[in-house]
């Protein structure tokens, strides 16, 4: 049953709905995987990582709302709860226990990865579908690719 009349045709609407569900799995995943390694992240680099994870928790936790809401506004009813996204998400968690700082930043910079990659694939998916909702992934993607590259510059090293 729809509550909310979409302003999308329904083969649009199925096509947006589902890659902002998609999006609203792989951001609430994110953001349980950032505090989760924020929790228990170890070592000489613990309070710059630690504060860094906060940055990509609520960036991952502001955009799971507005995904979350965008859905809502075209008819189709977000699922985020915690069956749901343990059923649905793709990404490697970390480990059980302590985690070392470059253990942590080696697990953000894949999960930062995979998000992206799927964001990319939903892009191309709305591009015809929904351009409103296009233009939320892009933006979405930008930030999690300006996250992932700080993380990745933690553990480089220089390359010459």
């Amino acid at each position: 049953m729809t509550v909310v009349k979409s302003s999308l045709p329904e083969p649009e609407r199925r096509i947006t709905g589902d890659a902002l569900q998609a999006t609203l799995v792989d951001l609430l995943a994110l953001s349980l995987i950032g505090k989760q390694a924020h929790w228990n992240i170890v070592g000489p680099r613990f309070r710059s990582i630690h504060l860094h994870l906060d940055e990509v928790v609520s960036a991952a936790r502001t955009f799971s709302d507005t995904v979350a809401e965008r859905a809502a506004a075209l008819g189709v009813s977000p699922d985020g709860r915690p069956e749901t996204v343990a059923s649905a998400s793709v990404f490697q968690g970390p480990k059980d226990g302590w985690i070392q700082d470059t253990d942590v930043v080696q697990l953000l910079v894949e999960a930062l990865a995979t998000a992206i990659e799927r964001l990319r694939e939903r892009i191309g998916a709305t591009e015809q579908a929904d351009p409103v909702t296009q233009d939320l992934l892009i933006a979405i993607t930008a930030e999690l690719e300006k996250q992932r590259w700080m993380f990745e510059a933690e553990n480089a090293t220089r390359g010459d």
